[in-house]
């Protein structure tokens, strides 16, 4: 078998070093500043809904187990 050349030598040493990988530097948004928003306001009927969704599987659950007494 061939020995290696020196140069395939440096080149395995040189792969074989541990690569520095430098910290990313902070940047500043340059658009405006973002604005508050309130979401009880924005998001009224989210709350709506799942009380609805409440009030529906709780009636379910509740004729679930009426039916479950009624025909055992």
């Amino acid at each position: 078998m061939a020995k290696k050349s020196r140069r395939a030598r440096r080149q395995a040493r040189k792969v074989a070093q541990p690569v520095r990988i430098s910290e990313p530097s902070p940047t500043v948004a340059s658009g405006p500043a973002p604005k508050e928003v309130n979401f009880a306001k924005e998001y009224h009927y989210v709350i709506e809904d799942l009380r609805r969704i409440a009030i529906i599987a709780a009636a379910l659950l509740a004729l679930l187990i009426v039916l479950a007494l009624l025909l055992s």
